[in-house]
């Protein structure tokens, strides 16, 4: 455990470690600031903020293969600089129009749009920085680590999000976000030493070529991807409007929500002390195996369990999500090329999130034709359909964890 820990005693990790903190504290304002601040507008229905939601989504999805590209092809340092700054500008924005007036639905998707080019331009930079920054050996450590620290903000940030929507409103939270982005941003132009290039300068288009390649020729790659492109439809559905409604309307407003989210956030910060230590020697099969755990969270919301159960099976939920993503995010920084790496890893983000504005746009017509609670009932067994369907896959079931080499454990050593 101590070796893990004295990760952070490296300048560069620790750099990338505070960076990662901080914009997922202020990814965890957005969710549910965005949320309560739409509902609460004039007119604010679960419909408008399927739109906005969707306008955020849509270019997240779209822009995704470019990041990849660029990621591969310039310093993936300044990409991911580029990616916070973004957010900063967006999530700003977004809390400016909340907070100065009466805003237009086309000026909230416009700002939540650049959000979404945001988060696609550093996405797949993130993934390929980090064997940049840590030996093979260190690779499993070192993405736990960076999870924890991620999910601690996310806990810090979900709770602070619902108090201060609460008590001042969810402009103040957006704009809280959007300072968290630029802090991040900031940190990351410390890093120094990186690689300028990866591979060559061909087209954008022998770009996506090659790494689809690399991508398409791993079954178990596009068959988890498969399976959590399913996930992530429902779960936009869930957590981005059908659980918010059923919070304003049933549980209380913003601070059940909170909770319920901050519950999942606590299970994250168990599954990486976890995964830290664990070694499967099947982490596909055991990280899809723990992707059922979703599906008794959302059960508890449809069914109207009460709300400590729900916290509880949601810190479950998060425990057995950050298990799967480290091994997952370690079993293909050792196995994919790194210069193909940031490539595949946005075929992996476009692929997961490409249903993801479809969930959002069906959830809010869901809940005037069948209502908020059936809705969550029919998305939560549709999660349990994936996870069968994903262990149908030889790969999925039977990939052996990737093995370090003799000379490369002795260099790390």
């Amino acid at each position: 455990m101590r070796a893990d820990w004295s990760l952070l005693r490296d300048p560069q990790f620790s750099r990338l470690f505070f960076a990662r903190t901080a914009s997922m504290g202020g990814s965890s304002f957005a969710p549910v600031a965005l949320a309560f601040g739409v509902l609460h507008l004039p007119g604010g229905t679960s419909e408008t903020l399927s739109y906005v939601l969707t306008a955020e989504s849509v270019p997240m999805v779209a822009f995704l293969l470019f990041g990849g590209v660029i990621a591969d092809r310039f310093p993936r340092q300044r990409v991911m600089m580029v990616g916070e700054f973004l957010s900063a500008t967006a999530f700003t924005a977004l809390g400016l129009l909340l907070l100065l007036g009466d805003p237009s639905l086309w000026e909230l998707c416009v700002a939540a749009a650049f959000s979404g080019v945001g988060i696609a331009t550093m996405m797949p930079a993130l993934t390929g920085i980090i064997p940049e920054v840590l030996k093979p050996t260190q690779l499993q450590s070192g993405n736990a680590l960076l999870a924890l620290g991620a999910n601690t903000a996310r806990i810090a940030g979900l709770v602070f999000a619902g108090w201060i929507v609460a008590v001042v409103g969810g402009a103040w939270a957006l704009i809280g976000a959007g300072a968290l982005f630029a802090t991040s941003g900031l940190i990351i132009s410390g890093l120094r030493g990186l690689a300028d290039r990866r591979g060559d300068s061909g087209s954008t288009l022998g770009d996506l070529k090659r790494g689809w390649r690399e991508f398409s020729s791993r079954q178990w790659i596009w068959v988890v991807v498969l399976q959590f492109s399913m996930l992530v439809l429902l779960f936009q559905a869930c957590f981005g409007v059908l659980g918010p409604v059923l919070a304003d309307t049933e549980m209380g407003g913003a601070t059940p929500w909170a909770w319920v989210l901050a519950g999942d956030a606590v299970g994250m910060v168990l599954g990486v002390l976890i995964a830290m230590r664990i070694r499967p020697s099947r982490p596909i099969l055991v990280g899809v195996l723990l992707t059922a755990l979703a599906t008794p969270t959302f059960l508890a919301l449809g069914l109207g369990a009460p709300l400590w159960i729900v916290v509880l099976l949601a810190v479950v939920m998060g425990m057995a999500f950050d298990i799967f993503g480290v091994l997952w995010n370690t079993t293909m920084q050792s196995l994919v090329p790194a210069e193909a790496l940031s490539r595949v890893a946005a075929y992996d983000a476009f692929g997961s999130l490409m249903f993801g504005p479809i969930g959002l746009l069906l959830a809010g017509h869901a809940v005037v034709w069948w209502g908020a609670r059936p809705s969550m009932i029919g998305a939560a067994l549709l999660m349990l359909v994936t996870v069968v369907l994903a262990l149908l896959s030889p790969e999925v079931r039977r990939l052996r964890a990737p093995s370090v080499p003799p000379q490369v454990v002795e260099a790390a050593g």
